[in-house]
């Protein structure tokens, strides 16, 4: 007679079902595989068994063969433990099979029988919801994660003889949650009170926020590039609910969560170093990972010293930054992986900081300067809504104690701001992903304004892409201001970040 359990598999963020046969036969005792298992999965052969055997419970001397569905997909990781070794169960007559009917099981056994945390829960049980499934068993660590999905009863258990008592016992209850474990509201070391000066850059900051824009800051070394794009993420609105399912499904399946044991509320702040691999940033590998641009989805993507990435990693950003989206195409899958993220980027204005700064001499020369500005292509600078002067700081202003607006202020600012466009245009979506045909509908110029439009662009030879990102952060200084109509003075400061001086 053959046993089966129903688990499943990642490919990058999503989920493929797999159902675990186990067939029991006399002969020679051996553990037969089958299915395409990496060497994790091959090796569960070994934790099942002395799992089994370590809780006291029997394992016959037969010939088991175990077959993991669908034979054409790889299976990855050790998480196929828990529903092999309640296949094996309910065929030695441990369990009953019909207690393994609608029941997903995850779980990475112990030498013990106890089990551990494993990666991907939460991407697993939205998968359940949606195939109609009624029951996902797996460990107790990880189930605060996969609670969070209705519809769905969500069992956390500590051993291998949890199992067996939930399944013929029945009396463990699943898993649930009060709204203050649903929630938790974070805490930032970091606040733009302990910025000196640079008011510009905190209102332009201010506007990257409350819009989603992306943003390229320039300016010598020591100006506070870094210390203000840290602070960023504290004076965004936090995430809702559907953001943080979004957030937490990629950190779970990347096995990037830390000590978090339910949904991620904290903005992402990713900040790859300039060093780092094309895999690492955009995603990859020899089975397809969300890298650092997806890892920031709802969040900041940081590139401190952006100059000196790759070519090969800055020209693909390009889609993700216009899309949203990543896809990585491999030999064994292509994926999409979502990316929704805002650029910050921080670089010198030449290779030793100190162009266009009378204080100190430049040590390059022009060629030299041109090309490293030009590192930077035009198309990825197009995509970039504020290029944005960060100077040194003058004497007076380093040696002035009074801390500047606090991120509380701001926030508050932002969140206002971002609710205006939430009324405009439905879904919780910012200025930043307008589209053409919302831009045409939604941003209208009065006479005057236009004709400065008209003059700004021929002026500086803006591309049509340019011209909308210039309407998109006039909206969003207009959305600040609680203002219906895009005046001048709005228009006015969205051009000026378009100026880059610098290069």
């Amino acid at each position: 007679m053959i046993a089966r359990a129903h688990s499943a598999t990642l490919l990058g963020i999503d989920t493929i079902p797999v159902e675990i046969e186990v067939d029991l036969i006399g002969g020679k005792p051996e553990f037969i595989m089958v299915g395409l298992p990496d060497q994790a999965v091959a090796e569960s052969r070994e934790r099942v068994r002395t799992a089994i055997r370590n809780c006291d419970l029997d394992f016959p001397s037969l010939r088991i063969i175990c077959n993991l569905a669908p034979g054409d997909v790889r299976k990855e990781g050790p998480a196929l433990d828990l529903p092999i070794a309640a296949a094996l169960l309910a065929g030695f007559g441990t369990i009953q099979h019909s207690e393994l009917e609608g029941t997903v099981l995850l779980g990475e056994l112990g030498l013990d029988g106890q089990l551990r945390r494993i990666d991907g829960a939460l991407n697993v049980a939205l998968d359940c919801a949606r195939r109609g499934v009624r029951r996902l068993v797996l460990p107790a660590q990880s189930a605060p994660e996969a609670a969070v999905v209705p519809g769905l009863q969500v069992y956390g258990i500590e051993s291998l003889l949890d199992l067996v008592r939930l399944f013929n016992v029945g009396d463990l209850a699943p898993v649930e949650l009060s709204e203050d474990d649903r929630r938790t509201h974070p805490t930032y070391p970091y606040d733009f009170s302990d910025v000196k000066g640079q008011r510009h850059a905190v209102r332009a900051l201010e506007i990257v926020a409350a819009g989603g824009h992306n943003v390229l800051m320039v300016g010598p070394p020591g100006s506070g590039k870094t210390m203000l794009a840290r602070r960023l993420v504290t004076i965004l609105p936090p995430l809702s609910l559907d953001e943080s399912i979004e957030v937490t499904r990629i950190y779970s399946a990347s096995g990037k969560k830390g000590d978090v044991s339910g949904l991620v509320w904290e903005r992402p702040f990713r900040s790859p170093h300039h060093t780092s691999s094309y895999a690492a940033v955009v995603g990859g590998g020899k089975s397809p990972q969300p890298g650092e641009v997806s890892l920031a989805h709802r969040g900041v993507l940081f590139l401190d010293e952006c100059a000196e990435f790759s070519r090969d990693v800055l020209e693909a950003l390009r889609q993700p930054l216009e899309d949203g989206v990543i896809t990585v195409s491999r030999v064994q899958a292509t994926l999409t992986f979502p990316a929704e993220t805002m650029l910050v980027g921080a670089m010198n204005p030449c290779p030793c900081g100190l162009k266009g700064y009378p204080e100190a001499k430049c040590l390059g020369n022009p060629a030299t300067c041109g090309r490293y500005a030009m590192r930077l292509s035009g198309p990825l600078l197009d995509r970039i809504d504020l290029h944005l002067t960060v100077p040194r700081l003058k004497p007076e202003e380093l040696l002035n104690m009074e801390p500047g607006e606090g991120s509380s202020a701001i926030r508050e600012r932002v969140w206002a701001a971002r609710q205006r466009q939430d009324k405009r245009l439905g879904g919780s979506r910012i200025n930043a992903k307008m589209t053409p045909a919302e831009i045409r509908d939604l941003i209208a110029l009065s006479p005057d304004s236009l004709e400065m439009m008209r003059t700004v662009a021929a002026r500086m030879n803006l591309s049509a892409r340019v011209f909308d990102r210039i309407l998109k952060v006039a909206r969003t200084i207009a959305d600040l201001d609680a203002s219906d109509a895009i005046e001048r003075p709005h228009l006015s400061e969205a051009i000026q970040y378009r100026e880059r001086d610098s290069f």
